[in-house]
């Protein structure tokens, strides 16, 4: 008889979940936990919505489990102590979880690996949130792909119809341990807040959406983009199965999730693009980092209706479409010449579907410091941007009620001027 704890981490849901069926297909009893991470949770405002968003799908996957006659194990702790005192309660032979590719979480299950292997208890991941990782697709010579257009192409070479096979854990449900464990931890005891700002979106595929994505993703004002990013995020929704359902139905949405496994792999491979730039001679930039802007801009107070609409719907809903991220994280980078450090941060503590690779990779990307051909010489008018994608200001109008109207802010900055200065700026920091 062999025993396995099964780790929960970014992969809240037990259908086509690829380490939960390689743990009951392996294994004669799995017991299923989850840990709330004090150690990152503590540093959270009391009122964030991702752990409320977290603590309503442990709650629903604790009712599915117990439909099974199973249960699952949720601590609020530190999982370098209690996965292996979780190992050790039930007699474990193997702890299986499924891969995280971000820096911190490569050294803690560095760590757990180590210390587990010492008790003769296995640590065994699967890959469960991308489709390709690590080293899957690599250019000719091996070498990690550091341009996302080429990368894509050998993407899309690789891909057949096993990369879209789910994991059907419903085979082995009976290998669930039966037990009954306590109730879920509630937030208050963590010291979180209850209260949720707004419904969560569904994590079904919206195929009429997906559908029209060509056509609508960069229109703020309509719902063209299918708001799944939240549930990716946490693994409510299987990769696996929206990749295929992009395949078959708009393959500039498939693109879209290639930009995700891309990002998580140049993560991967260049862990210090989290604190600094991929192209190492931008490092030398000097930032004005006026800190009276940087608040205008959080606030969506810089008289940039694009910008502050976008700012606007972020602190209220948590969410920021994406073609407003790429026009806000410009405006900060170039316009104000703030460390795109900072906006990453604020998003980081803003966004329900933070994701530390893409958020990285989008900062990058927008001040142009990241692994991207264009040059850092792309800098976008916000008017432009607005004429463009929001030409009858509905989207504008629905953020910003005083618009048009005295109350409104003047322009903190001049594009013109901006522009110029942040050319002369970079060109300055990146001579040889």
């Amino acid at each position: 008889m062999s025993t396995a704890l099964f780790w929960h981490r970014r992969d809240l849901r037990i259908h086509d979940n690829a380490g939960l069926y390689k743990a009951l297909e392996q294994s004669s009893k799995v017991i299923p936990v989850f840990i709330f991470d004090r150690t990152i949770l503590d540093l959270l405002p009391k009122n964030d919505q991702r752990v409320l968003f977290i603590h309503q799908e442990l709650n629903k996957m604790k009712q599915a489990y117990r439909s099974l006659g199973s249960d699952m194990v949720v601590l609020y702790g530190d999982p370098k102590v209690d996965i292996p005192n979780l190992a050790f309660k039930y007699n474990a032979n193997a702890v299986y979880t499924n891969r995280d590719y971000e820096p911190n979480a490569i050294a803690r299950d560095q760590l757990l690996f180590e210390e587990l292997k010492a008790a003769q208890i296995a640590f065994i991941g699967a890959k469960d949130q991308v489709i390709f990782e690590k080293n899957e697709v690599t250019k000719d010579d091996g070498l990690p792909y550091t341009i996302y257009s080429p990368y894509a192409r050998k993407w899309k070479a690789k891909l057949c119809a096993d990369h879209f096979k789910a994991f059907q854990t419903e085979k082995y449900t009976e290998r669930l341990h039966q037990f009954e464990t306590e109730a879920l931890i509630t937030l208050e005891k963590m010291g979180f807040e209850p209260h949720q700002f707004q419904s969560f979106p569904q994590n079904t595929t919206p195929s009429a959406i997906i559908k029209k994505y060509h056509e609508q993703r960069d229109l703020p004002a309509v719902l063209g983009t299918s708001r799944l990013s939240l549930h990716l995020r946490f693994g409510t929704i299987s990769i696996r199965a929206l990749a295929k359902e992009a395949l078959a139905l708009n393959e500039k949405y498939l693109n879209e999730l290639i930009w995700r496994d891309f990002y998580q792999m140049i993560l991967f491979h260049f862990p210090h693009t989290v604190s600094n730039a991929f192209k190492a001679p931008y490092d030398r930039i000097v930032w004005e980092n006026d800190e009276m802007q940087f608040n205008a801009w959080c606030e969506g107070k810089t008289g940039y209706p694009m910008v502050d609409a976008g700012m606007r719907e972020l602190n209220e809903t948590g969410f920021m479409h994406n073609r407003v991220r790429m026009v806000v994280a410009s405006f900060l980078t170039k316009h104000l010449l703030i460390d795109w450090r900072w906006g990453e941060r604020y998003f980081a503590e803003k966004l329900l579907d933070f994701e530390l690779a893409s958020n990285i990779g989008g900062w990058q990307w927008a001040a142009g410091c990241g692994c991207d051909a264009a040059p850092y010489f792309r800098v976008f008018n916000p008017e432009a941007q607005q004429k463009k994608f929001d030409p009858k200001f509905e989207y504008i109008q629905k953020w910003i009620p005083e618009f048009g109207t005295p109350t409104y802010p003047k322009p903190i900055v001049d594009h013109r001027m901006a522009r110029e200065r942040v050319l002369d700026r970079f060109k300055t920091a990146l001579q040889p």
